[in-house]
């Protein structure tokens, strides 16, 4: 049997590879214990796109499973207008748009283009403010679309015992903090930068 991995784990795997194992091992338990309050008011704000109750049109797919075995990812899309071909990815709150966005909407379009719909336009929607960020296609963005799949790429391959977080500042604001047992700052240890 092949693994694929969910498609949130791009995002996660660029902030630090060790939050997907941390969030395994917790699990859905005590989420309170380790999500911050924006973690909590992202998650709220996709319950009408998980429960399906964002639109009843039928030509508006929302929340359905897709995959991609040529990727090797798996995981739900948030709304697909199927006549328009236009994907949006709903965020509660959008002050940039990281990679790791960027890489998770790639992965929404592939695997929808691999199960056979057509993908013509690709967006990102801020809930907070009610604004839409377009965004270039994969084929329309090569630089990002290597980028994304070199992550992808290192992502499936990952090695955890091997792994060294490299960012200190990263491990202050990571939700797994007080759980991880690696150093914050690799570096710091090894007689500064």
């Amino acid at each position: 049997m092949e693994l694929y991995l969910k498609i949130t784990y791009l995002n996660d795997f660029i902030f630090c590879p060790l939050s997907i194992y941390y969030h395994q091992l917790y699990g859905d338990l005590a989420e309170r214990l380790y999500y911050n309050d924006a973690q909590l008011d992202g998650k709220a704000a996709h319950e009408a796109i998980d429960n399906q109750n964002y639109s009843t049109h039928k030509k508006i797919l929302q929340g359905i499973d897709v995959y991609s075995d040529e990727y090797k990812l798996c995981g739900k899309i948030d709304i697909f207008d199927i006549e328009k071909g236009l994907l949006t990815e709903r965020k509660k709150h959008i002050e940039k748009i990281y990679d790791g966005y960027l890489f998770q909407l790639y992965a929404q379009c592939l695997c929808l283009r691999e199960i056979g719909y057509t993908v013509n336009e690709i967006r990102f929607y801020s809930s907070d403010d009610n604004k839409v960020y377009k965004v270039d296609l994969p084929e329309n963005n090569p630089e990002m679309f290597e980028k994304f799949k070199k992550t992808n790429e290192d992502m499936q391959h990952f090695d955890v015992d091997s792994y060294v977080p490299t960012s200190e500042e990263k491990c202050k604001h990571c939700i797994y903090n007080d759980f991880c047992d690696r150093p914050l700052c690799p570096k710091a240890y090894n007689g500064g930068f």
